[in-house]
């Protein structure tokens, strides 16, 4: 996998995928567009949400929605990287089984979510849930 990321002007940088999509970020506090730390608090979330969204049908599961919050904590001093980050899963649908969607949010974060996994080597990844009626 490839990608490339263009200066733009001031703080604002073009980030290209080697699947043909772009998206800006904004260095300058996401005032502009999202910040490259929002970009992986966002690609954490997302790359997770799959896995659970997936497994949930895997497992039989009338799975309607499923949305993923993600919290953090960051060091005050730079490098301001994650010390913490909770990914807090909202699942709605019809008879979901609580046990299901605890297998699967576990399993996202421990097994198969390779961002989350990569982001684990240096930060504190927690997960929660709730099953939305």
């Amino acid at each position: 996998m490839q990608a490339e990321v263009k200066w733009i002007e001031d703080f604002k940088f073009l980030g290209l995928s080697q699947s043909g999509h772009s998206i800006v970020m904004d260095g300058n506090g996401g005032s502009t567009a999202p910040s490259p730390m929002e970009m992986v608090l966002m690609a954490a979330g997302g790359c997770s949400s799959v896995d659970v969204v997936d497994g949930l049908k895997e497992a039989k599961q009338a799975v309607k929605g499923c949305t993923a919050k993600l919290t953090t904590e960051r060091r005050e001093t730079a490098p301001r990287i994650f010390t913490h980050v909770n990914i807090h899963f909202e699942i709605s649908g019809e008879g979901i089984d609580e046990q299901v969607v605890e297998e699967v949010t576990s399993a996202s974060l421990q097994k198969y979510c390779s961002v989350c996994l990569m982001l684990g080597e240096g930060v504190a990844m927690t997960h929660s849930w709730e099953i939305i009626a």
